[in-house]
């Protein structure tokens, strides 16, 4: 969920590190905010697939 919340902001505000914390590490390029839309839809994709491993062997120890 926080992945798809992070790329609907990027896509409105490519610079909303700018304006959330008055920063500029990537010079308003936005090229960090899709680095952090990037690595949180990673870490979806890979925790869904870990949460399907996980329930699929809890399912199968409950049929035994």
């Amino acid at each position: 969920m926080i992945s798809g919340i992070l790329f609907v902001v990027t896509l409105i505000w490519r610079d909303w590190i700018e304006l959330v914390f008055g920063v500029e590490p990537d010079q308003g390029s936005g090229a960090l905010e899709w680095a952090i839309v990037a690595v949180a839809l990673c870490a979806t994709v890979a925790f869904s697939l870990l949460a399907r491993s996980e329930w699929r062997r809890v399912r199968g120890l409950r049929t035994e």
